[in-house]
């Protein structure tokens, strides 16, 4: 069951970007008259695939910030895998691993569950408490829910049963959830603007305030703390002529002045700008679009749909990969709001060019580091552990926005030129981007060495970690 799969001539496969819309047509045509259809574990991943796209366009429609994005897919994506788990042995909780995630309920004795079922109430019970539009939410999910039961022929028992304990582990979710300090955050002062040369003030053509001032307050999924992996501090700032810092501006400016036709696509296609207003004359109007770690997360089900993954992988890929995106924005914005580093635009309109824009809006919080970096390369370490090194794919996610789609031979050259596509957007300078791909590939690290969802993984790092334990004994013994 390839849905909205396109198989291309070099084989490569592209992202159904909003053919998402056909699927759920297809889905509602089958209800209530169509057979039984046979098992079939992609058909069956097709399931969480169609909730996941249901969410970001949820996401997309109520306008969330790209971090508020990545704190919705990563606790809707841990719910979903929760509940999944239980259609494989070789699969383990996340609780005692994720901070502060306590035991995940079980499925009732003698309870008879059909896993994508659960997996799917779980996810979409999360992403509908987490998202605004919860109307659009429950309109999928019916629609998921009759899908599959249809897909297994499920009896009425069953059916009940799997709702019944999808609802437990999204319950248990969402308390979690409470306890991670964004309601907090809200109590926080507001962001001041100090006037001082080299800080960060608000850009066109909105001049909004600073965003989630206070994100780095919440709780990691994985981190220590948003400052676990801190990234080296931005060059100082100095606009004499020659400084390290007037180079990497000149730089922003003589490339935006002189970009090439694939400069200007890639950096169009990576804008990612969840929220960017235009301004035509005296008309101001706004325009939506999917945020960054929506963008990641639509190369999951791609990954996925390739390698023919099941639900449970499938889900598993999801949740690793919304833990480091969620990560990565915390750790960002942790450096964000530390180093307050005044934006390219600023620079240049006070020391260049008065009349100078950059080709993609400026977003409203300080610069470095490189949020693309960070959660683009995060992201690409996990999916890369999960579906392999040399992974090539076409990306269509910008097609609904009249964008051409781009290819890539691995989730690292893609995340490669989400980076650079700061530069020739004209809001990061350099320094930002390249210190973004160092903490973005820590964090990915981390994640990996942290989190053990395959029991194989965990006995293996169990057995290394008493090797090594062995070993110190017997070293100190001597």
């Amino acid at each position: 069951m390839n849905i909205g799969i396109d198989r291309t001539g070099s084989g490569r496969v592209v992202i159904p970007s909003m053919a998402r819309c056909c699927f759920l047509a297809i889905l509602v045509a089958g209800c209530g008259s169509a057979p039984a259809v046979s098992r079939d574990p992609s058909s069956e991943a097709e399931l969480l695939h169609a909730a996941m796209s249901a969410l970001t366009d949820v996401i997309i429609y109520d306008i969330f910030s790209p971090p508020q994005a990545s704190r919705a897919y990563a606790y809707a994506s841990i719910a979903g895998y929760e509940a999944a788990r239980h259609g494989g042995a070789a699969y383990r909780s996340m609780a005692g691993q994720l901070n502060e995630l306590g035991p995940v309920p079980e499925p009732a004795e003698g309870a008879s569950i059909y896993p994508p079922l659960a997996a799917v109430q779980a996810f979409m019970t999360v992403g509908r408490a987490l998202t605004f539009s919860q109307a659009r939410m429950d309109s999928v999910r019916s629609v998921l829910q009759q899908r599959s039961r249809e897909l297994a022929g499920i009896p009425d028992a069953v059916y009940e049963q799997s709702i019944a304990y999808g609802e437990a582990v999204a319950q248990h979710i969402l308390d979690w959830s409470k306890t991670d300090g964004f309601i907090q955050r809200l109590g926080y002062p507001k962001y001041t603007v100090v006037p001082e040369p080299g800080r960060w003030v608000p850009t066109p053509p909105g001049y909004a305030d600073a965003l989630e001032p206070g994100w780095a307050t919440l709780r990691p999924f994985t981190l220590d703390s948003a400052s676990q992996f801190r990234p080296s501090p931005p060059h100082p700032y100095d606009m004499t002529e020659g400084s390290t810092f007037h180079r990497e501006a000149r730089e922003v400016y003589d490339v935006g002045l002189g970009l090439t036709p694939v400069q200007r696509e890639i950096a169009e296609f990576w804008n990612n700008n969840p929220y960017t207003m235009n301004v035509r004359g005296h008309a101001m109007f706004a325009t939506k679009q999917v945020s960054p770690g929506g963008h990641w997360m639509a190369l999951v089900p791609l990954a996925a749909r390739r390698n023919r993954t099941d639900l449970i992988a499938s889900a598993e890929a999801y949740a690793l990969a919304a833990i480091a995106i969620h990560d990565g924005f915390l750790s960002c914005w942790d450096e964000k709001f530390r180093s307050n580093l005044i934006r390219p635009e600023t620079v240049i309109n006070e020391h260049f060019d008065e009349e100078w824009q950059p080709l993609i809006q400026t977003p409203p919080f300080p610069e470095y580091t490189s949020g693309h970096s960070v959660i683009s390369s995060a992201a690409a370490v996990v999916l890369t552990d999960r579906f392999g090194a040399g992974f090539a794919f076409a990306d269509s996610t910008a097609l609904p926005i009249g964008l051409p789609v781009r290819t890539f031979a691995s989730f690292e050259e893609a995340a490669s030129e989400a980076a650079i596509s700061r530069l020739y957007g004209g809001i990061h300078y350099r320094m930002a981007i390249e210190e973004g791909n160092t903490q973005g590939r820590r964090i990915g690290e981390h994640v990996i060495r942290r989190v053990k969802t395959r029991v194989e993984d965990a006995i293996a790092g169990a057995s290394v970690a008493d090797g090594v334990a062995r070993t110190s004994v017997g070293t100190a013994s001597h």
